[in-house]
């Protein structure tokens, strides 16, 4: 069966068709770590829509798995391949179909990258605002599918609030386009947002329309502050919140995560607190903002820099935007966790974390998004992401369960994939779980598209 697969694919594309073996082994994992089971059959590298649907009708009369993958800089396994499976790759489709300055919105292909993206806009003045750490590596179309956050939710929130239409390829090779070029439009279900965030499992991502803004333009001032707690730190976040105050950012490392990035760089952070909270404003209050958010910070004990200075504030972000390097250089597996919970619930779950790190004798670091709840707790353990360990997983466990019990989720932004899996009819309830997979089926009625990801085969 593959043989003839592989046979119809090189009639079809052949130039398209990639079968070098270090690419194919590369599309075995992500940056989660995980790997997939034996190695994929070939690498379609699509360049048009067109070449999306030839791969996806081959693949569906044969009953062929297809998984898209963009870039590889996804967390949860999403979009890892292997055995039997055809790798559709978008990396190509990076053409700007149009910019609008008068609707504020652009037309994109799927491959091309945050990073490209924006510096593009730039030049007419604008800018798409979804901003995760990994946006000089990540895709509009993995951005898409997995509906990524990041530093900027806080005032501009997640992928699917800067998403207005899709062309989609279903599982058969029909385009299907979703949504709607104007910021309002209510015919019928959202089926524009069903995509968003499901993580190629209905259908593959071909052409975006995004909602674009005005690129900000005045001071931007940085505020770091060192505090005696997480507590502390913590509190004076959601009272920022609750006096109305709209950061950009707002970012809380903890201890441990400071000590890492400690460890990494060189720099004594350990005298100057126990965790460290980094704020910027922007817009045409920026200043005004600044300076009541760094006097409250002050208020609750903080030692507080305030910078309007590029370079200076460059220093002040790369604390956070370090902490991943930092842990990665501690040599050891470690398991990127995400998860989100009510912001009044924070401190709560940071000392969570602290017990499951003291019980399971595990190194917990953990960096959050605090202006939204979403943690990101990095679990460090001698050993290989392909292997767990099952005491990994056991601590696992209970941080996804006390994150639920806090009235949070499971993912704030790096979706399911394989690696949440197993715990996701916990958050839905049989019910939805059940609806949710009568979804898939309903869009992709063979189970071709990234199958085995997001719903647990013994569910």
């Amino acid at each position: 069966m593959s043989d003839s697969v592989v046979t119809e694919l090189q009639a079809a594309l052949g130039p398209r068709l990639d079968f070098d073996e270090a690419a194919l082994e590369a599309c075995r994992t992500d940056r989660s770590g995980m790997y997939a089971t034996g190695r994929p059959l070939v690498i379609v590298r699509a360049e048009s829509i067109a070449d999306v649907q030839a791969t996806l009708r081959i693949a569906h009369a044969h009953g062929t798995p297809v998984v898209t993958r963009g870039a590889g800089s996804g967390l949860a396994g999403a979009a890892i391949a292997g055995d039997g499976e055809i790798v559709l790759s978008t990396e190509r489709m990076r053409k700007i179909h149009e910019i609008s300055v008068d609707n504020q919105l652009c037309v994109v292909e799927p491959g091309i990258l945050n990073g490209e993206l924006n510096a593009e806009l730039a030049k007419h003045g604008l800018w798409w605002a979804p901003d995760p750490a990994s946006k000089a590596i990540s895709s509009v179309g993995g951005n898409i599918a997995m509906n990524a956050g990041g530093l900027l939710c806080t005032k501009y929130g997640v992928t699917r609030e800067a998403v207005l239409a899709l062309k989609v390829v279903l599982a058969d090779g029909e385009l299907l386009e979703v949504g709607h070029r104007t910021v309002k439009g209510v015919t019928g279900y959202d089926l524009c947002a069903l995509m968003i965030g499901s993580e190629g499992t209905l259908g593959v991502i071909v052409e975006a329309t995004l909602q674009l803004r005005p690129l900000v333009t005045g001071v931007v001032p940085t505020i770091g502050c060192y505090f005696p707690s997480i507590a502390d730190a913590a509190a004076c976040s959601a009272e920022i919140t609750r006096r109305g105050l709209q950061p950009a950012i707002m970012e809380l490392l903890d201890r441990h995560m400071l000590r890492a990035i400690a460890n990494y760089t060189g720099i004594d952070f350990a005298s100057r607190g126990e965790a460290y909270l980094l704020i910027q404003t922007d817009g045409h209050a920026a200043l005004d903002e600044a300076e009541s958010i760094a006097a409250l910070a002050r208020e609750r004990g903080a030692d507080v820099e305030v910078t309007t200075d590029p370079e200076a504030a460059a220093s002040l972000v790369d604390v956070r935007r370090n902490g991943f390097l930092a842990v990665e250089a501690m040599g050891q597996a470690m398991l990127v966790e995400d998860v989100a919970v009510p912001r009044d619930r924070m401190v709560e779950m940071f000392d969570a974390l602290d017990d499951i790190a003291e019980r399971y004798g595990l190194f917990i670091a953990t960096p959050s998004h605090a202006g939204d709840g979403n943690l990101h707790p990095t679990i460090v353990f001698e050993g290989s992401l392909d292997d767990v360990p099952e005491h990994v997983w056991q601590a696992a466990s209970e941080m996804f369960t006390k994150a639920l019990e806090l009235g949070g989720t499971l993912s704030g932004e790096h979706g399911i994939g394989l690696l949440k899996r197993r715990w996701l009819g916990e958050e839905l309830g049989m019910r939805q779980y059940e609806l949710q997979q009568q979804i898939k089926r309903l869009f992709d009625p063979k189970d071709i598209l990234n199958p085995g990801k997001v719903f647990a085969p013994e569910q």
